[in-house]
């Protein structure tokens, strides 16, 4: 079943990829910052027997349009709903790492009935201060992408991960330099302005909270805090990773999906 595809949602037109069974319950996985559905690669054979897996690039990136800044979080959930809309899915589990996460907190708070459970990769319901993110942006309109990019590889990474797989960090380099400068400055507006601490404390939707032991962007105590926060969370660490722990360690994220959907009944 695995096939690139378009839909055209509105006036963007957004880049997806369903693959597994076609009519098993749906698992949405949502990227972040600066990357593509290739990031879940390694994560999605592990479920592809049992579920729908639905995979798109968010606006501003990968092969979806870019349309002018700045964004907004809502405008992802829009889109996200009028993808899933199109494709017949009136319920499903969200995956969401960073950014993408924020975008499932917000799916499931705008629609709840939807949402049968969320898995929160190394996200919040805050991420930074209006200063950092202010900052980070005036740099990259100063300087570009490439300035800034080794800075932010070692936040998607564990120590180490550039010496150890030389090959695999230069291609997640140009998977970052290659988003689109205007995508990647509307996204961190749109987290800038972001902030679901008052809406996650009344979401009723089972929810696992994972965090790579040595992210340095949302370390495990933001992923600690927003379990306590949501009624019906619990957290999990994932060892040897950084930000991005589905291309780190693939098989650990897996286990700990699996292990979350068999406890809520999705076996």
């Amino acid at each position: 079943m695995t096939k690139t595809k378009f839909a055209t949602v509105g006036d963007v037109t957004l880049h997806y990829r369903p693959e597994g069974i076609a009519q098993g319950l749906p698992l949405v996985f949502l990227n972040s910052l600066g990357t593509d559905l290739r990031i879940w690669d390694a994560v999605t054979p592990h479920f592809a027997g049992r579920f729908l897996l639905i995979r798109h690039d968010k606006r501003g990136h990968g092969l979806s349009d870019c349309p002018p800044g700045p964004y907004t979080l809502r405008d992802y959930t829009t889109d996200l709903a009028g993808l899933l809309d199109q494709l017949g899915v009136d319920e499903a589990i969200l995956i969401g790492d960073s950014v993408g996460g924020m975008i499932a907190l917000d799916y499931a708070l705008t629609y709840p009935d939807q949402i049968k459970g969320l898995v929160l990769c190394d996200t919040a319901a805050k991420i930074g201060s209006p200063e950092m993110w202010n900052e980070r942006i005036d740099t990259l309109r100063q300087n570009g992408m490439e300035y800034l990019a080794e800075t932010i590889l070692a936040r998607w990474f564990s120590p180490g991960f550039k010496e150890n797989n030389p090959a695999a960090y230069r291609g997640y380099r140009n998977m970052l330099l290659r988003t689109p400068l205007e995508g990647y400055i509307a996204t961190c507006e749109a987290i800038r302005e972001a902030d679901l601490r008052e809406g996650v404390t009344t979401l009723q939707t089972p929810a696992l909270v994972l965090c790579g032991a040595e992210d340095a962007s949302t370390p495990p105590d933001l992923g600690r805090g927003l379990a306590e926060a949501l009624p019906k969370a619990r957290f999990e660490l994932i060892a040897g990773a950084g930000h991005i722990p589905s291309l780190e360690q693939p098989a650990a994220l897996a286990e700990a999906m699996d292990r979350f959907l068999r406890e809520n009944g999705y076996g």
